[in-house]
Parts: structure tokens; C-alpha cells; sequence
């Protein structure tokens, strides 16, 4: 199995947004993480076999690069129902891309908690933006 060595490099990255009057996705933290894993992701699948290019490593790249999409594009929604549905399109990605992980993990592409935890901390803050989201009148 390959070390990812790399990955605290990825890790210690910050998306860096200028501040506006006006807020919007990208002052969220599940959407700066979401493209923190995106460069994670990407990160990893570039070490995986060639053969897998149009496979798993196309199926990771897309579920990851979901997640920031969905959450930038409910906030650009117009109703908080549409928000909420479209950070839950978001969580639905995050599942594929963790049952992808496992997927790799099995195939001894990279190690398994290289990817699950940071997806289970964006799982854990997704989940509590719904909460807040429902809770706003």
C-alpha cells in the first residue's frame, strides 16, 4: 500500500477568500473544506494505476468536486428548502466518495483513513449546517 505523504501538505492548505460585504458560499467552512478535499482527492488519485483513470479515479474526482458545487450552488438558491436540498445532494456525494475510499483502500491504492476522516469531519459539520438551516424561520 502506498504511504500518501503528502497528504499533511494537502491538509495544511487554506482556501483563501477575500472578505466582501456580502456573504456568500465561500465564507462557509464546509464549502473551503469541501475544496480542500477536492485537492485531496485529486492528490491521491494521481498516484493510482493508470487502468483506473476512467474508473475510480474519474468516479472520486466527480463525487468529490460535488460536494463544493451542491453547497455553492444551494446558497445561490433563493429559498432555505432549496438550500437544504442541495447541502443534502452535497452529503450524498460525500457518501459515494467514502465508499469509493474503501473501494481504494481494498484495492491497496492508498490507506484507508487518509481520506474517511477528513470525510467524516465533513460529514459531522454538514450535517450540523442542515440543523442550523432548519432552525432559521
Amino acid at each position: 500500500m502506498k504511504q500518501c505523504m503528502w497528504v499533511d501538505e494537502i491538509k495544511s492548505k487554506s482556501v483563501e477568500v477575500k472578505e466582501t460585504k456580502m456573504k456568500t458560499h465561500k465564507d462557509l467552512d464546509i464549502w473551503k473544506e469541501g475544496i480542500q478535499l477536492v485537492l485531496l482527492v485529486y492528490e491521491i488519485t494521481r498516484q493510482f494505476p493508470k487502468e483506473e483513470q476512467f474508473i475510480l479515479t474519474f468516479q472520486m474526482r466527480k463525487a468529490a468536486v460535488s460536494v463544493p458545487n451542491n453547497i455553492a450552488e444551494g446558497a445561490a438558491r433563493n429559498s432555505n428548502a432549496q438550500y437544504i436540498r442541495f447541502v443534502n445532494i452535497a452529503l450524498a456525494s460525500l457518501a459515494e466518495l467514502e465508499t469509493q475510499s474503501i473501494m481504494s483502500n481494498l484495492l491497496g491504492y492508498c490507506e484507508e483513513k487518509v481520506l474517511l476522516d477528513p470525510i467524516e469531519a465533513q460529514r459531522r459539520k454538514m450535517l450540523n449546517f442542515i440543523k442550523y438551516l432548519e432552525s432559521k424561520p
